[in-house]
């Protein structure tokens, strides 16, 4: 064989190599593509079948700030007399920042409306407060003797010292009877109170603090002095 004949023929092999190689790739590419095909199908089902689940997933509806709920407040902290025109209920938490900055608002309610007013306190420690729910019980053993109010300012005005310490000082500086302030606060029956409040907190749907009932019409959050004053005097200007 010539050397011309030679690199004719190996390149005619060297050709259909080249052609049978990318007719190899090209099936492995059509092979590949078909089955990514597959698999968009197969997710594309999976969606359209999660779909209806989402639409059926119950949403979590907020509190009705239209519809007059009861709130239990016998036993509750109180300012105020109990047939008061306009009854006003806080939900509040000790560590809570919003609820330290509304006090101040609803001792300017207090002061405006005098007994038109009554003010009720219940308890609602949250769990990312992990101080707050000793300083209930403080709060709630103050009450025993007549302090409770006393106690509740100076907790407030002390939000980021709420020790058993500093709870213990509060009492001597307003004349509780210190060891037994002491007792009460780890009461197992000052803690079912605070556990009852917490309970009514969630069957009426409060999940934050503040949370208020207006003569039971709920409102969420620390709101100005002048958003509280427009909701009382209508439920007033309502009783004529």
């Amino acid at each position: 064989m010539s050397n011309g004949s030679a690199i004719v023929l190996a390149a005619a092999i060297l050709g259909l190599s080249v052609l049978g190689g990318s007719y190899l790739m090209v099936q492995s590419l059509d092979a590949a593509s078909v089955q990514l095909a597959q698999l968009g199908k197969a997710v594309a089902g999976l969606e359209v079948a999660a779909a209806p689940a989402k639409r059926e997933a119950p949403r979590r509806r907020g509190i009705d700030p239209n519809k007059v709920h009861k709130v239990n407040t016998a036993g509750s902290p109180s300012i105020g007399p109990e047939d008061a025109a306009v009854t006003l209920i806080e939900f509040s938490d000790f560590q809570c920042p919003f609820c330290a900055r509304v006090t101040p608002t609803l001792e300017q309610v207090q002061e405006t409306y005098g007994d038109d007013v009554r003010i009720v306190f219940k308890h609602l420690p949250l769990r990312i407060h992990p101080q707050a729910p000793l300083a209930h019980a403080a709060s709630e053993a103050a009450k025993e003797q007549g302090k409770f109010w006393e106690m509740h300012d100076l907790i407030f005005a002390n939000p980021r010292q709420l020790t058993e310490e500093k709870f213990v000082e509060y009492a001597g500086q307003i004349d509780l009877d210190v060891e037994q302030f002491k007792v009460d606060m780890v009461s197992p029956d000052i803690k079912k109170r605070v556990d009852a409040d917490m309970a009514e907190a969630s069957q009426l749907g409060v999940t934050g603090t503040p949370g208020f009932f207006i003569n039971g019409k709920f409102v969420s959050g620390a709101k100005p002095f002048a958003d509280f004053k427009q909701r009382i005097d209508a439920e007033l200007d309502a009783q004529g």
